[in-house]
Order: structure tokens, then sequence, then C-alpha cells
């Protein structure tokens, strides 16, 4: 059973930054019946520049998630529009500010709402693509006696050096509009747009993915064509000021970078007692097959799987591919049945 969103406050909410947020807002989405015992909780946290509606595409009775069986709350991360965000709350601010969410914010909030709202402790699974991944390891690890399962999509515990050269380009070209003041838009970024969409075009999906042409039977005509109607088009529905938030919150990504862990990244990731499911994509070209697996080989009960897929980064979130939701749905079914 599919509820209306529900919106939960917390006040006077401390970021890691150091910024006091009085009314800190986080927005969520609902799907099944929570069970008596409320041990049916898979909790599925949102991706960069996602919010609710865009990822909810895999849950249904034949889909990855199951509502029928599992109570599945989706909590939109800080920054990405719904929940407090630089468009939502003039009290948010971007780093030049010195102002910006991180993990460890996200998930002390999505504590607080699954506690307070629904009274739940024990999470069945963390499922997450992406930047939805890098939260279930902050959860795996900040809590570890209460996740039992994770599935990591495409995505990894800390973002490394090459990944941050990326994120670095994509800011920049964001930045390097005409109406960029230094802390913020004076009005719409069309050129940092448009650049912005074709660097993350260039990198989401795999060199194979362009050399077949695979957008075509998508309903493209040309890769000019695929490039402006399903990037640039998808991404100036955001407000870059909320873009520019999410990156910087994916630029801190360091499941060791809190008052828990001390900057011990290896504690950190050895601390996940959750049966984990490490899977990324083999042609990724940012959370590459090789980074998730030396973060795999330092989780206890990890096991390793690659989606065999020329969708590259996009292969773990396959709403267009039904051949990697199948191969997702296989092993997301084996691990719950555990």
């Amino acid at each position: 059973m599919t509820q209306a969103p529900g919106c939960f406050t917390l006040h006077n909410f401390e970021l890691q930054c150091g910024a006091v947020l009085l009314q800190a807002q986080v927005v969520y989405q609902t799907y099944g019946t929570l069970a008596g015992n409320r041990h049916n909780v898979i909790l599925y946290p949102t991706s960069y520049g996602a919010q609710h509606v865009d990822i909810d595409w895999l849950i249904g009775p034949d889909g990855i998630l199951d509502p029928t069986q599992w109570f599945i709350v989706i909590p939109n991360m800080f920054g990405n529009g719904l929940s407090s965000s630089p468009s939502t709350d003039p009290a948010c601010g971007l780093a030049e500010t010195g102002f910006w969410f991180t993990h460890w914010d996200n998930v002390r909030a999505q504590d607080a709402l699954l506690r307070e709202v629904f009274g739940i402790d024990q999470i069945a699974l963390v499922y997450g693509w992406s930047m939805g991944a890098q939260q279930a390891y902050h959860w795996g690890a900040l809590h570890p006696e209460r996740v039992e399962r994770i599935v990591a999509l495409c995505g990894t515990a800390r973002t490394t050096d090459h990944n941050r050269i990326f994120l670095h380009s994509l800011r920049a070209a964001l930045t390097a509009d005409p109406t960029w003041n230094g802390e913020r838009f004076e009005g719409m970024p069309d050129r940092g747009f448009r650049t912005f969409a074709y660097i993350y075009a260039s990198w989401a999906a795999s060199q194979a993915f362009y050399r077949q042409q695979l957008y075509v039977p998508l309903g493209y005509s040309t890769l000019e064509d695929y490039l402006a109607r399903a990037w640039e088009a998808g991404y100036r529905k955001r407000d870059p000021h909320n873009l520019l938030a999410m990156i910087d919150t994916w630029l801190r990504c360091d499941v060791s970078d809190n008052p828990v862990y001390q900057q011990d990244y290896t504690r950190a990731l050895q601390s996940i007692q959750a049966q984990t499911l490490v899977m990324p994509a083999e042609t990724d070209l940012y959370f590459t097959p090789a980074d998730c697996a030396a973060e795999a080989k330092l989780i206890p009960q990890a096991d390793y799987r690659e989606i065999p897929s020329i969708w590259g980064h996009r292969a773990g979130n396959p709403y267009q591919s039904p051949d990697d939701a199948a191969f997702i749905r296989s092993a997301v079914q084996a691990l719950l049945q555990r």
C-alpha cells in the first residue's frame, strides 16, 4: 500500500559543517505495509539528482523490491529539492558560504525519521544505487547491529580521487556560467547546464553503449537528440543550486569521516556486520569495479558480483535495461531469502 508522501521535521538540527537548521525537513515516501514486529523494513535512499518518484519504478510485486512483502521507505536526501535544500530553505547554502550536507547528516536524519515516525529499530535491507549506495555503506558502518543486509549498486563508501575529478568538472561547468556570481546563480545557467549534461553523459554510460548507439531504440534519432532530451532536459528540471549541493555531499563522502571512526576508513568498513552485496557494473567509469572490489574485501560478509552490462553506471538503475534489471532482481531476491 502506497501512502501520500510524508514530511518529517527535525528542530535545531546541527549539521556536520557546523550550521544549524531550525527546521530540517526530510520528505519521504513509503510503499507496502509495516509488519507488526517491524522487521520487514527496506530503506531505499535517493541518488544524485533524483527524488523518490524517479527511483520507485523498481518497486512492485514483480519488481526488484516487492511491497507486498516488505515495507519500503524512500527518504529524500538533503539537497535534492524535496528535503531541506538551497531551493527550499534560505538557511541552506553552498560550499562557497561554508555550508554543506554530508551523509553523516542524512543518516542521522533518516534514523530519527524511522524511530520517531514508525518506531523502527531494525532494518532488513538498505538498498542503494550510486549516492544511495554511499548512504547504505554509512548506515552499515554507523549502525552495524541494526542493519541486516546491504545492496550497494555502483557506489563506494568513500569518493575516490578519480571520481572527485569528475565531480569538480561538473561543478566547474555549472559555475563557469555567466549567471554565477560567486555564491549563487542570478539567472538560468543555460551554458552551464549544457556543458554539465555533456560531461555527465560521457561518464555515465560506457564507450560500448555509444558505439552501439543504444539510445536509438529508446526513441532518440541522433546522439545530439539523446544528449539534449535525455540529459540536458532532465537536469534542467532541477534547481542548479541543488545540483551543486548534492555534488558537495558526494565530494565529502567518506564512511570514516565522522566522530565514530575519526578517519579510520579500514575500521569503518570492517565494522559493517550486514550481509553485503557489492554490485558494480563492469563498465562503470567512475565507481569502477576495481574500487568496489577493494572495499568488498574489507567488509566481513561481503559478496562481490559485477553486473555484466555495457550501460556503464546506469546499469545500477536499469529502468531502460530489462536484462540488467533481471540480473539485479535475482541477486536481491537471493539475498533477501537468506
